[in-house]
């Protein structure tokens, strides 16, 4: 009877790891649904202000993280109405030369639409794509590619 427990109780367990092992949510470290959430990249515009924001592969979607990190930047651009600042979009190395430009844009203009929604005029900012041109990570696996899927908010005067 106790043999028959314990098969039982270890076919559940086993069971159980190889459905947790089938789970679709991606948590590895700085990598949280594709998308990177370390800091180790991250610069600052001023004190608290970070000036990246990251993407999902082949996405330009703004994650709940950007949202929060464009906001304070458009608070304190506000604060700073004299600041130019270039949006440069970036991509992993994957995919094509054009490809990747193509969203690099997609990427800047998503932020700079999300600045303009919080009141920052579209005069004060410019869209620069890079591609995959300028990695910050030259590293060729997934941890690599998601902290090279960013926007960055350069000041520009």
């Amino acid at each position: 009877m106790k043999l028959k427990i314990l098969k039982n109780a270890f076919l559940i367990s086993l069971a159980c790891l190889a459905l947790s092992a089938c789970a679709t949510s991606k948590k590895s470290g700085q990598i949280q649904s594709d998308v990177y959430t370390g800091s180790d990249t991250v610069e600052y515009l001023a004190s608290g202000v970070k000036d990246r924001v990251f993407f999902a592969t082949n996405e330009s979607v703004l994650t709940t993280a950007a949202r929060e990190t464009l906001r304070k930047q458009a608070a304190w651009l506000r604060k700073n109405s004299k600041i130019t600042i270039v949006l440069e979009g970036h991509a992993d190395e994957r995919g094509t030369r054009e490809y990747n430009l193509a969203l690099g844009e997609r990427r800047a203009n998503a932020a700079k639409d999300y600045l303009m929604t919080y009141g920052i005029s579209s005069d004060r900012i410019s869209v620069l794509s890079y591609g995959k041109e300028r990695p910050v990570d030259s590293g060729s696996n997934p941890l690599a590619w998601s902290k090279n899927r960013r926007s960055v908010s350069v000041k520009a005067n």
